[in-house]
């Protein structure tokens, strides 16, 4: 099997290649020469690309994707011709222009995009009956201090990677829609630099949702904290109830990433995504919103 590591530009593909080394053959493509060294030290065996065309050349049995926002629309349009199953890592989409542009591709089902805590052990299977919630709340603490020293400032542009309400906000959002569908629109967003004052973004953000099926909802973001954690809270007539997901002894598999994989290599093996795009595209709609919004 044959894998390729299209772009690093973020720290989520070379979690992805930890897992991906034990049942394939790595090709990577980076135009980052310090990321491709760091890649490489971890995976000296691993193919080199000059280029995302020479990559895909190599005939990849799938490809992880992963390079700024902007540059998303084409280089998955240039995977899509390939045929091979894709995972993007989240978010696909942080401008409107670039969901746009993701609307004219012809995204097929062994696509998918997202956050990795869909697959965390600590939610993956759980299931509600939306007839009985009155109301949920997602809440994501992930620091985002390191975007203060101007590391990555792509992603802290609201422009290009959409800020800390788009990059963390994508958690909760797709926690909340993977409970109770993609039949959901924002209400209204907001954010604040409350701690880290040379963000282009904000550390600390806010987003009221509506299911069509009058299911009311919020996404706490929390961009200054010591311990990473994420919470769903489905409040009923007579009860709450907390889902809690925290990376624990293994984060690779605590978090998500495991299963992620697991998920990716089904459809790498002939599969359709376990996450219809449906749900992925209603979950940057409210991103790209909340963005618009705030």
């Amino acid at each position: 099997m044959r894998i390729v590591l299209a772009g690093l530009a973020t720290s989520h593909p070379f979690t992805d290649a930890r897992t991906l080394a034990r049942y394939a053959e790595l090709v990577v493509w980076e135009p980052d020469p310090e990321r491709l060294r760091r890649f490489t030290g971890e995976h000296p065996t691993a193919v080199v690309a000059s280029s995302l065309a020479e990559a895909l050349a190599t005939g990849p049995d799938g490809v992880v994707l992963t390079v700024p926002n902007p540059q998303v629309p084409e280089a998955l349009a240039a995977v899509l011709a390939t045929g091979a199953a894709c995972f993007v890592n989240k978010p696909a989409a942080a401008t409107r222009d670039q969901l746009e542009r993701l609307d004219r591709l012809p995204i097929h089902d062994r696509v998918m995009s997202g956050s990795v805590l869909r697959f965390a052990p600590a939610f993956a299977g759980t299931t509600v009956d939306p007839a009985e919630v009155l109301s949920v709340r997602a809440t994501v603490r992930h620091d985002v201090g390191m975007w203060a020293t101007g590391y990555n400032a792509w992603q802290d542009t609201p422009g290009e990677g959409g800020g800390t309400m788009v990059t963390m906000g994508v958690h909760g959002v797709e926690l909340l829609v993977a409970l109770l569908g993609p039949d959901v629109r924002l209400v209204g967003a907001a954010g604040a630099r409350r701690h880290y004052t040379t963000l282009r973004s904000e550390d600390a953000g806010v987003m009221a949702l509506r299911w069509a099926n009058g299911v009311t909802g919020t996404v706490e973001i929390i961009g200054v904290s010591e311990e990473e954690s994420y919470s769903v809270t489905l409040h009923r007539r007579d009860s709450s109830e907390t889902v809690v997901i925290e990376g624990g002894d293994d984060p690779i598999k605590g978090l998500g990433y495991e299963g992620t994989i697991a998920a990716f290599l089904g459809m790498v093996a002939g599969g359709p995504s376990p996450v219809p795009w449906a749900q992925t595209r209603a979950i940057l709609d409210v991103l790209v919103s909340a963005r618009e919004s705030a």
